[in-house]
Order: C-alpha cells, then structure tokens, then sequence
C-alpha cells in the first residue's frame, strides 16, 4: 500500500535531485564533492534519497530536474507511472533548460539556496529574521552581520540597531535598522524599505537614501527614481501576490517564478488588466482563477505545461 512521505522524505527528495544536477552540470568541484559526501552523511533520510536518484538517475538522463524530482518524493508504483507518463516531455522540454531554470549552479555553491516555488524563513544570530523567496541564492555571513543576495529574493527585519549589510551584483545596502525587501533578478535589483531608512550605494553612481514606504530599482545604467509603495500590503511573505490593475503579462511573468514547469501565453493576452490578491501555495489554481475572471483559457498539455490562450468567441 502506497503512503504519503514524510516531510523529511520530501525535503531529502528534493536536496538529492539538486545534488544530482550539480554532479550533471560538468562544473563539480572538489568541495562540492566534499559538501555532498557531508550531506550523505547528516542523515539516514539523505543517504537513502541520494541511494535513490543513484538507482534512477540512468533513467532521469533526459527527464527535467523538477520532474524528477515529483517522482523522487514518490512511492512505488506513482514513481513508475510517472515516469511513463512523462516521456513525451522530455523531447520539448530539454533537461538543460530545466537546469538553468530551476537549479542554477550558483545557488548550490551559495550558502542558503530556495527551489522554484520554496519560502523559507532564517533566524540569525542576532535574532534577526530573514525571509527567502523562490529561486533565491544567498550567502550569509552572520559574524561581519552581511549576506550576498546572489539571485531572487529576500525580505530582512534587523532585530537590533547595529547597521547590516547586503551586497547585490548591481550595488550594496546597509540597513541601520527597520525591515527592507531586496530582489535581484533580469539584470535589475529591486529595493524597499517597509521600516526604518537604508543608505544605498549603487556600482559606480551616487549613494541615496531611503525611508519607510519608498522603493528603488537599480540597473546597470544606474538607479531610477524613489517611489512610494503601500508597505502594508500583503506580499509574498504571507504567501501572497497582489495584483492592482496589472498587465496580465507582468503578473504572469511574476507568477512564473513561483511555478515548476513551462507556463506561456499568447501575445494578445498581455494588455489584459488583473486586480487580485491571489495565494502562492497552488500556481496552479490562479490560473484557473484567471480563467474565470478573464477572457482565456488554459491548456494543459502535461501538470507542468500551462498555456494561456484567448476565450474562444460562440459563433
């Protein structure tokens, strides 16, 4: 009889379907081999999964890492069910691009690292606490009280007045005290103070403040302007995403970075405008929400293959 793994299966699961990608990626280090010997080793959970994927990763070659990640989490005969019913997948979905997406190399060599679609939540040492969103690269330095958002993002309420640092590939930020928001994605780096005031020190352009309730993007053509922002408004924290008369393609493409899979839609669904608070925990079922309040429809060709095309008009 079938049973439902554990919490500690899945997260196994899924830390062993990582491990094999970065075995995969060609670029394995000494320390990397040194880092997974240790993570075998943490626990019986870790060496049974790592077991698995070495029994199946012959049979993973051409399948993507999230796929085969569904059925690493997965008992006995759904393992073998899934595995057939996705081979058709494989041929339009290349594994390297699932790679890219879902696990880049810099997040294995980061010291914390979130999948698509994970959140996760860190007590530091000072007490401060430090939200990760989906996709987020990070390493943490705790002594000299600085972290390095790598990728994706991340939400920092400082627990003490004692300045903290965070460095970006376009620019740094120290944070004196309050609660700030960074992402850093697409060659732009998002800034928002919900309390307290940060100094920002953009890569090679002028320093600039910012208080409570003002946001700032940074690009490598500089910083553009301060703007203000409601910090009230419930976000990716509370599992949510909040869209105010958004163009639908904006919110998809945000939405996206929360989804395992290929989600598209067709061009002329861009302008169409959305007004939501939507929750985070099934992507899945926005879509299907979408669909009812819009004029579209989804196509699944396979769980992890969405596309959103127009509402077909009655003749």
């Amino acid at each position: 009889m079938n049973t439902e793994p554990s919490d500690e299966t899945r997260q196994a699961a899924r830390s062993a379907a990582r491990w094999w990608v970065c075995m995969e990626s060609g670029a394995v280090t000494e320390q990397d081999l040194a880092r997974l010997q240790r993570w075998r080793q943490a626990s019986e959970a870790n060496e049974s999964a790592w077991r698995r994927v070495a029994a199946l990763r012959g049979r993973f070659e051409v399948l993507p890492p999230a796929l085969a990640m569904a059925s690493l989490d997965r008992p006995g005969h759904g393992r073998r069910d899934l595995l057939k019913g996705l081979l058709g997948l494989t041929v339009a979905a290349p594994a390297a691009w699932w790679v890219a997406r879902e696990l880049p190399i810099d997040a294995w060599r980061a010291d914390v690292a979130t999948a698509t679609g994970e959140r996760r939540q860190l007590t530091l040492a000072d007490g401060s606490v430090l939200h990760i969103n989906t996709a987020t690269a990070v390493d943490i330095d705790p002594g000299q009280r600085q972290l390095t958002l790598l990728r994706g993002e991340i939400r920092l309420r400082l627990a003490n007045a004692m300045p903290f640092d965070i460095h970006t590939p376009l620019g740094s930020v120290r944070l004196d005290q309050g609660e700030i928001n960074v992402r850093q994605d697409d060659g732009l780096c998002r800034l928002s103070v919900l309390t307290g005031q940060a100094d920002v020190r953009p890569t090679g352009f002028a320093p600039l403040t910012l208080r409570a309730g003002q946001h700032v993007q940074l690009s490598g053509t500089g910083p553009g302007p301060i703007e203000r922002f409601d910090p009230r408004q419930p976000g990716w924290r509370e599992g949510v995403i909040v869209a105010l008369d958004q163009p639908l393609g904006d919110f998809l493409r945000d939405l996206d970075r929360y989804r395992p899979g290929i989600l598209r839609w067709q061009p002329e669904l861009e302008a169409l405008r959305v007004t939501g608070s939507f929750r985070l925990e099934d992507p899945d079922q926005v879509l299907n929400l979408l669909a009812v309040s819009l004029p579209l429809r989804v196509q699944w060709r396979t769980r992890y293959w969405a596309t959103l095309v127009p509402q077909e008009k009655p003749a």
